[in-house]
């Protein structure tokens, strides 16, 4: 199961890892801000573009206790939404309407996820409950091996579970039926999260808490490639963890997937081989667009690669200990929200900051998604709102 680390357990150890990053990002994601290094202060600039708010709902709250990435989808001019206390709620894109709200009365911890007219979460009972797109009503509840911190994928019939010992399940849409399982196994210890499952036509693509990225076939569950993107090392079991706890992005027939301690990697999609790779810990992820691929490193730092070569582009420092969420590619701005619940616009071209606001006071875990000409933000505090560039 995955281990919990805990306020005592990272401030214990912090002082025989004093030196290493991976104390000073226990403390920072898992111990509480007694323990953390404070947040790097804020800068001052120009700001070389305004932001408009668009719209702001409040939806539920309590996902930074846990620190729950439980991020919105946007599919058909709908956002999909789920709050750690059982709510799952639809909104319209365009003006922020709530359309259905259904109270499931579960503990979720991962989603929502969307596909085949399913709304998609995890709990942290080890249940994954079905929801209809349309209305919000119940189509099924399942079981899964444990709790389960990724956002279930759906696509051709199969919903895909990973849940945090290690296990990748596949469920029949129709009814929630097992179908079949493939048990990786999970470390001694990990960081607080799994890998959401990529359904990629007949496949379905996920990382692993041991550093591995596989492939399997979707109705089968045959694995067709498996590639290491990160090799645990150390002394210790903190010292060796390796997760990859974020989705990977696909692009252009190319796989983008970064774990923590380890590296990032472009990985082909058809044979699972591996383009390019950096020596660069992360654990919130990454963001590409047409030229570039864009890292929240574990210490807060931001990185440009080049999409091609892996070479660098530009490292923003000035976020360090910010915690700061995966990167978002916004026109000619790349966007990260942090642990103070501010929003940076960072131009795409350097790395210097552009715009900045605050959501609310409270961290911002999951990542900004880019809608159109628009961005939309969920905080852990509950607010639910878009932005708009003028």
């Amino acid at each position: 199961m995955k281990y919990p680390l805990r306020a005592g357990l990272a401030a214990g150890l912090a002082v025989g890892l004093a030196g290493c990053g991976l104390s000073n990002y226990i403390s920072n994601y898992m111990a509480g801000e007694s323990n953390a290094t404070p947040p790097a202060p804020l800068v001052e600039f120009t700001p070389l573009v305004n932001v408009r708010q668009g719209w702001s709902e409040r939806f539920g709250k309590g996902a930074d206790e846990q620190f729950l990435k439980l991020e919105p989808v946007v599919i058909n001019d709908r956002v999909y939404v789920a709050e750690r206390r059982g709510k799952v709620a639809a909104f319209s894109v365009a003006e922020g309407k709530r359309l259905w709200e259904t109270d499931t009365g579960a503990a979720i911890a991962g989603g929502p996820g969307v596909g085949d007219g399913m709304v998609l979460v995890g709990t942290s009972g080890g249940e994954v409950l079905a929801l209809s797109e349309a209305d919000g009503r119940q189509l099924w509840r399942a079981r899964a091996p444990s709790e389960v911190l990724a956002a279930p994928q759906a696509a051709q019939g199969v919903v895909g579970v990973h849940s945090g010992d290690g296990n990748l399940i596949a469920l029949n849409a129709a009814d929630g039926k097992k179908l079949w399982s493939y048990d990786r196994g999970a470390p001694v210890l990990s960081l607080r999260g799994t890998s959401p499952p990529l359904m990629i036509k007949d496949r379905v693509i996920v990382g692993f808490d041991n550093g591995v990225l596989a492939a399997l076939d979707l109705k089968t569950g045959q694995v067709e490639w498996e590639t290491t993107i990160a090799v645990a090392r150390g002394r210790n079991d903190l010292e060796r963890i390796v997760d990859i706890d974020t989705q990977p992005v696909l692009r252009d027939g190319t796989l983008y997937v970064a774990s923590f301690q380890g590296r990032v990697a472009a990985v082909d999609l058809d044979n699972g081989q591996i383009l390019w790779n950096r020596d660069l810990s992360s654990y919130a992820g990454v963001g590409v667009d047409d030229k570039n691929v864009y890292v929240t490193a574990a210490d807060g730092t931001m990185w440009a690669l080049d999409r091609e070569t892996g070479a660098s582009v530009w490292k923003q420092e000035k976020l360090k200990a910010r915690t700061s969420t995966a990167p978002a590619a916004m026109g000619s701005y790349v966007v990260v929200g942090d642990v103070e619940g501010y929003l940076h616009w960072l131009r795409r071209e350097d790395g210097q900051f552009a715009a900045r606001v605050q959501v609310d006071k409270s961290r911002l875990i999951a990542p900004p998604i880019v809608i159109g000409g628009q961005l939309l933000v969920y905080s852990s505090g509950g607010t639910l709102a878009t932005y708009l560039l003028q």
